[in-house]
């Protein structure tokens, strides 16, 4: 019995000196007397648990048995701010996304949209208005900006969820272990309404987590199944990434009249020309607003609409290029520089895999503004140019990530004629094609890469031309507009054979009644012939053989487009020049008479139907 007491009061002594933070070896004389050691301990004990009562009350209780949301004020926790980011000016030409996101905040269901779209179109800004819309009619708004951290992401949404209401208790079961954190977040969130979150830039959805699965099972950090809406920008604009249930806004240009808008906003005082600027500047909100606050400044060199279009033409590296020291180190540089803000996508594609998506984007910028025929993007072409190891499967893969990234538009095509066939086109927008041309560094040379352009367009136009019936008509069409550049790159050195193939490539045209595009290329062989066999045969240049029968089928084209007075004005002359230089009966002048007489004929019944028409005439 006694060394059962004295073995209890040695452990008592032992439990009190942890408490006293004391250890002793003799321990005192009080610790001995275990009415008051067991009397202390039971004061302990109700206050510790008075205390853990009260604190479960302040955090999940109310009177109604509600939940209680904690204060607003915590929101600028754990040293970075949730707050969105104010909107400096107003947000232009997008009141239909707005109305969207602000009918689904409103709505009774809550859900998740994703505004995606390229680099520079305003994701981030609209989503920030759309916060400010939402916040000024009492919804709880919360701002997370993601950073490539899943853990940090967790951390955030966790800490939104408190701000909601989700107890720390809670919380603290997550943290032991007891439950799955994203679990309990998500849990809270379903029963909670009147909350819009944003998560910032999600340029890289598959990292979100946790785990490795995609976004698109909803196991993750972003849901949509809250009672408020989880709003989520990012670049990535296919709806396999965000999953069936997620709303997808996928932002486009801004229309000339909007970005005019926006121009204006920023220098009121810029002229009257603020519009075809905005049409310059492919309606890219990051480009007019570059554009509008460098002509904001009183000191700029241009100081007006007009001149800043005018001044692109020969300073675009310097006004829309430039580089900026802190892009390569700083993300949120790089996303407000036109210089920078595609080299993250291009970065990530890389790092993805997508190792020939940049080249690719190269090649494309240095063709035409025009749909390209998905056709003439060939594994051989990108090898030829690059020198680079490609297959087919590549090449598909990187033209799927630019296109996933918003950098290249694939243009929907109207339903083929009947015996022709649908044809893929590919196309940049303007501001992306011209940066990327006057900016991006090529392992190569341009004029590697441009003689590998030319020498594929010249098999594509081989190609169209032996194809039966109307099969290569739609190619045609798009090949025609990047024809102008493949012959002027060829001249003089090759000028014959790249003549040649607008040649061929017009008579497919004109069979297929492509009168238009026919028109560019007869105009452009027409003008070059005039002035390099102009240059070779100084004394005949104009009345060159092949200028004249060039001009004759100038004179055929514009006729076929209903042109009748000039194309009888340019038969004429043509009619003229060979009486004098092959002869009244040479077939060729023949030909040229009877093409006039043709025209005037035209021209005769159109003047005829007009006069009737006249008032009074019937």
């Amino acid at each position: 019995m006694g060394s059962a007491v004295s073995g209890s009061s040695a452990a008592i002594a032992f439990l009190v000196a942890i408490v006293t933070n004391y250890v002793t070896a003799q321990p005192p004389k009080w610790a001995e007397n275990t009415v008051l050691v067991w009397s202390v301990f039971g004061v302990l004990a109700v206050v510790s648990l008075g205390l853990f009562f009260w604190e479960r009350r302040l955090t999940t209780g109310a009177p109604d048995g509600g939940v209680r949301p904690v204060p607003l004020g915590r929101i600028a926790v754990g040293g970075h701010s949730m707050n969105p980011p104010a909107v400096q000016a107003p947000v232009r030409g997008r009141e239909a996304e707005l109305e969207r996101i602000g009918a689904l905040v409103r709505g009774p269901g809550g859900g998740m949209v994703v505004v995606c779209g390229a680099g520079g179109l305003g994701k981030t800004t609209l989503a920030a208005e759309a916060a400010a819309q939402a916040r000024a009619q009492g919804q709880v708004v919360v701002w997370i900006r993601w950073r490539d951290d899943p853990e940090r992401l967790g951390q955030d949404l966790a800490q939104a969820a408190h701000i909601l209401g989700l107890p720390e208790a809670r919380l603290e079961e997550a943290r032991t272990g007891r439950v799955s954190l994203v679990d309990a977040v998500w849990e809270h969130l379903a029963t909670v309404t009147g909350w819009l979150i944003v998560v910032d830039n999600v340029d890289t959805p598959t990292r979100v987590g946790p785990g490795s699965g995609p976004p698109a099972a909803y196991r993750g950090w972003l849901r949509p199944h809250g009672g408020g809406v989880l709003l989520v920008t990012s670049r990535d604009t296919t709806g396999q990434t965000w999953g069936t249930d997620a709303d997808l806004i996928h932002l486009q240009p801004l229309a000339d009249d909007a970005g005019a808008a926006v121009l204006l906003d920023a220098a009121p005082h810029a002229g009257t020309a603020a519009e075809a600027l905005a049409a310059r500047l492919g309606g890219l909100p990051l480009g007019l607003n570059a554009a509008g606050t460098y002509l904001s400044v009183p000191t700029s060199r241009h100081r007006t609409f007009a001149a800043y279009q005018h001044a692109l033409e020969t300073e675009f590296a310097d006004l829309l290029g430039a580089e900026h020291p802190a892009a390569a180190t700083d993300p949120a540089v790089a996303r407000s520089v036109v210089r920078h803000t595609w080299d993250l996508s291009l970065d990530q594609l890389h790092s993805d895999g997508y190792t020939l998506a940049r080249p690719v984007l190269q090649l494309l910028a240095l063709l035409e503004p025009a749909p390209v025929p998905r056709t003439l993007i060939t594994p051989e072409l990108v090898a030829d140019a690059t020198g680079l190891p490609t297959t087919a499967a590549t090449v598909d893969a990187a033209l799927a990530g630019l296109h996933q990234y918003g950098l290249l538009h694939t243009p929907e095509t109207n339903q083929a004629e009947p015996g022709s066939t649908v044809v893929g086109r590919l196309q940049l927008h303007p501001l992306v094609r011209e940066v990327t041309a006057h900016t991006l560094n090529r392992p190569e040379p341009t004029a590697t890469w441009l003689a590998a352009i030319d020498e594929h367009l010249a098999r594509a136009v081989d190609a169209v031309a032996g194809m039966p019936g109307r099969t290569g008509w739609p190619t045609a069409r798009l090949l025609a507009t990047h024809l102008p550049a493949h012959l002027d790159r060829n001249t003089p050195h090759n000028f014959t054979t790249a003549r040649d193939t607008l040649d061929s490539l017009a008579d497919v045209l004109d069979a297929a009644g492509a009168t238009s595009e026919e028109l560019l290329l007869l105009r452009h062989v027409t003008d070059a012939e005039s002035r390099v066999l102009g240059s070779e045969h100084p004394d005949h240049g104009p009345d060159h053989p092949d200028t004249l029968i060039s001009r004759n089928n100038l004179a055929d084209a514009l006729n076929n487009l209903g042109q009748y007075q000039q194309a009888a004005d340019l038969h004429l002359q043509t009619l003229a020049d060979r009486e004098r230089v092959l002869g009244p009966d040479h077939p060729a002048t023949l030909t040229s008479r009877n093409n006039l007489a043709n025209a005037q004929a035209r021209l005769a019944e159109v003047g005829r139907r007009r006069w009737w028409q006249l008032p009074g005439r019937r």
